[in-house]
């Protein structure tokens, strides 16, 4: 029996903004221990571990929660989100307003978190076919920490007297308290995970092109939230949230094991519960953690100490004029002016630094005179070798010794046929080492090709009384055996000799 899946995503994305949401402190959830105010903390004390980073060093009376205090919302928060609205295409109201959401949980230091319901800052839009709901603005909530530790700890430190050995502590850290934190809200459009995949990496790419996010899975700076149902009719199905993915894979894997999971719960003629449920990336399988409150169950009510915004106090007009090439608009652009496929493209939509570099090196290329296929030599020497140096040396292009100037020139000597392609991959290494021009490295160690036919035809004669063997196979009817000859040929000539020449020469000797 076939179901019709409708599935639904939620994202959360933290803003790159300089201080939190609604207080001064720093927006920076994870401070090196040299970051941060020096306060004394509980967590410290009892040696916390997190890779270095310090907890509860970002905080104050206002992201603490402390009686008294008052909120002041972040314009730059308000603006980013508005910038992500008006490259989405989204409608933009003349209000909007911020509410409180009223649940209690320890990570939640006020008992509610000041969010937007009815009013939110972006209505609409769309993104890769895919309908938006809403963009709303809120603070996130401080991280939560569950661990073992050593009970001697606890009687030093807070003077407790514990028997045993160890115990389970649950630690709260409050620097990530108040970061602000945008809430995208898709319609439920998207029937699959890899469509599902594709939307959230739209985004991703988006929101780093806007400036206004890193969007970081690992670092939980862009979390995924998907809502699943499944229908043999028009009609939806009984939803269930998959909360806190935190990769594409955990994203795709979770939406299409639980669309399964799904299937054999109404195929047994069991009932699919409304339910919250997380995903376990090692097992690959969802599990159930609680039933599924409902919006009223949060008691929203008007944030009584933020006042409406009033969007027309906001620059619209140079928000938009702030918004740069966006990532579909790329695509388009690379095809039509550099002649690349689609799929050749894509490295430079998730890469603007590439991007620009290999748009810098094309500028240098004299295109009427060397045409496309300079072009698309150039993209490949810089999407295998350049990109391939860079990864090895855990470097960004912007590090790359190696101006665009000087790699148009190098990809020039390779079109003409002045060098090889061998002596141009052993050229890419040398010219980030000295920060050299191509022809100074070919001329100080004599890396020039060897297109000389004299030359080439002795190299040949000997290869082929090295290899008799060899050449009697290619002579046998052995066609495939040629590569291996060119080869031989061409380290006699120290990797230096011209490809075709030596081909062309070695055919007619072998036909002799």
């Amino acid at each position: 029996m076939t179901y019709a899946p409708t599935i639904g995503l939620e994202i959360h994305v933290e803003l790159k903004t300089r201080t939190k949401m609604f207080c001064g402190c720093l927006n920076n959830p994870d401070p090196s221990p040299l970051e941060g105010c020096e306060a004394v903390c509980f967590e410290r004390s009892l040696s916390f571990k997190g890779e270095g980073k310090q907890p509860n060093t970002n905080i104050c009376p206002i992201c603490l929660a402390h009686p008294g205090t008052l909120p002041v919302a972040n314009k730059k928060a308000i603006e980013a989100v508005l910038k992500l609205g008006l490259a989405l295409n989204s409608k933009i109201p003349e209000t909007s307003k911020f509410d409180r959401k009223n649940y209690f949980y320890p990570d939640l230091p006020k008992g509610y978190q000041i969010s937007q319901y009815d009013k939110p800052l972006v209505i609409g839009g769309e993104l890769n076919g895919v309908k938006l709901t809403r963009v709303h603005l809120e603070e996130d909530t401080a991280r939560l920490l569950h661990s073992t530790i050593d009970n001697k700890q606890l009687t030093e430190n807070l003077k407790l007297n514990v028997k045993g050995q160890r115990s389970n502590v649950s630690l709260v850290d409050f620097n990530r308290a108040g970061v602000p934190l945008m809430e995208l809200v898709t319609e439920p459009d998207i029937k699959t995970g890899e469509q599902a995949v594709a939307f959230a990496k739209e985004l991703q790419i988006i929101l780093r092109y806007l400036d206004i996010s890193d969007a970081d899975m690992e670092k939980g700076q862009m979390r995924v939230e998907a809502n699943i149902s499944i229908s043999k009719d028009s009609k939806f199905g009984v939803k269930v949230e998959v909360k806190n993915l935190n990769s594409f894979r955990a994203v795709q894997g979770a939406i299409d094991y639980e669309i399964k999971r799904q299937e054999k719960v109404l195929e047994k003629s069991e009932k699919v519960i409304h339910e919250t449920r997380g995903w376990n990336e090692g097992r690959g399988t969802t599990i159930s953690q609680r039933v599924k409150e409902e919006a009223h169950d949060y008691r929203y009510f008007p944030e009584p100490d933020l006042p409406i915004i009033d969007i027309s106090k906001f620059d619209l007009n140079g928000l938009k004029a702030e918004i740069p090439e966006l990532p579909q608009q790329k695509r388009e652009r690379f095809i039509k002016e550099y002649g690349l496929k689609p799929e050749q493209v894509e490295i430079f939509v998730e890469d603007q630094d590439l991007a620009g570099y290999f748009e810098a090196s094309v500028s240098e290329l004299n295109t009427d005179l060397h045409g496309q296929e300079a072009v698309n030599m150039l993209f490949n020497y810089l999407s295998s070798d350049i990109k391939g140096l860079t990864n090895e040396l855990g470097i960004g292009i912007k590090s790359l010794n190696i101006t665009p100037e000087n790699f148009a020139d190098l990809i020039v000597l390779v079109v003409k046929g002045e060098i090889s392609s061998r002596i141009a991959k052993d050229l890419i290494m040398e010219m980030h080492k000295n920060g050299a021009d191509s022809r100074q490295i070919i001329e100080e160690k004599g890396w020039s090709q060897i297109s000389d036919d004299t030359e080439i035809e002795n190299a040949i004669k000997e290869m082929m009384a090295e290899n008799a063997s060899a050449v009697n196979d290619y002579k046998n009817g052995k066609e495939n055996i040629l590569q291996f000859l060119i080869g031989k040929t061409m380290a006699k000539l120290k990797g230096r000799g011209n490809p075709e020449k030596i081909k062309k020469q070695l055919k007619s000797k072998l036909l002799s």
